[in-house]
């Protein structure tokens, strides 16, 4: 099986297992399906906490308005009545006005932020670094679960305004928000590879051969928007070793050189060998007048020389 490790960028996606006979066309349908489904999988689940804190969605009509306003205009929520959390509500405010602040209790809630996490892990990016290939059942396995725990909590359903039904309906406009920039259609995606776009209608083995053991770096971009950035040779990973690898060593050859500078000083200053206490039989006992004849020779002998070189240097001047 050939393994395509998808990006979105620099940001690893997931890993896909395919053959080097799949058509590109088909290829490129499934990540595209994958992609966008792990993203309906994150909006759900970051709708999940405000479902669990603060209870379902006002109207659209009634969103953002405070106590008296919604008194004054006589507008009414038909749903309250209706979707009513399994084990009762909870009176908890949603400050921003967005939900109608009948929560799910304690237990009901811990339903919801158990099965969020477990969703999540389902097709987290870091299946990636444990080399677990994420498939479409995988994706359609963690929406069950979400729906299933929703349905626990709420017995009647939500109402249909809800992001989080319109989600699980396929119903959900996007449009005007940071959401819908993430999102690539199948007709938009592109599938990129060593700098070059994988041309649709050709096969996987048109580019990488015939070799099913390999494995590839592909990043999905939308169309118009260009050639992706080319991946760095080394990874952080790499980079942050090679870092320490290099302190460690600069670390030591201070030392080494520290060491070295302290042999050469001793060195210079003639104390080099010098060992401290007696040496028994090899200890000689050099008279006071000998080293003071030996020391009138050596002067005498430099003095000489000195002279020599003077009359040498004034024959020449002259």
């Amino acid at each position: 099986m050939v393994q395509l490790h998808v990006k979105r960028g620099d940001e690893s996606q997931f890993v896909f297992n395919t053959t080097v006979d799949a058509p590109l066309e088909t290829v490129i349908r499934q990540i595209t399906a994958i992609y966008n489904g792990r993203l309906k999988v994150d909006r759900i689940c970051s709708e999940i906490p405000e479902l669990a804190d603060h209870g379902i969605t006002l109207p659209p009509n009634m969103q953002g308005l405070t106590e008296e306003q919604i008194v004054e205009l006589k507008l009414k929520d038909e749903w309250e009545d209706k979707c009513v959390p399994s084990g009762g509500p909870v009176f908890k405010t949603d400050e921003i006005g967005r939900r109608n602040g009948h929560a799910p209790n304690d237990k009901m809630k811990e339903v919801l932020m158990r099965t969020l996490e477990d969703a999540k892990a389902l097709i987290s990016n870091k299946q990636v670094q444990a080399n677990v290939c994420v498939t479409m059942e995988m994706v359609k396995e963690a929406l069950d679960q979400l729906r299933g725990a929703v349905m626990i909590v709420y017995p009647m359903g939500l109402p249909p305004h809800d992001p989080i039904r319109m989600e699980f309906e396929d119903r959900e406009d996007l449009s005007g928000t940071q959401a819908s920039l993430q999102v690539i259609t199948e007709d938009e995606c592109q599938l990129w590879w060593a700098a070059k776009e994988m041309q649709r209608g050709k096969k996987l083995q048109d580019y990488i051969g015939k070799n099913e053991k390999t494995k590839l770096v592909v990043k999905i971009q939308k169309k118009g928007q260009g050639a992706p950035a080319r991946e760095p040779l080394i990874t952080d990973e790499q980079q942050k070793q090679m870092m320490m690898n290099c302190y460690r060593r600069q670390e030591e050859l201070k030392k080494l050189e520290e060491a070295d500078r302290q042999a050469l000083k001793k060195q210079f200053q003639g104390l080099a060998n010098i060992k401290w206490g007696p040496r028994s039989s090899r200890c000689v006992h050099i008279p006071w007048s000998k080293c003071v004849s030996e020391l009138k020779c050596s002067q005498d002998i430099w003095t000489h020389r000195m002279t020599y070189m003077y009359d040498a240097t004034l024959r020449q001047m002259l």
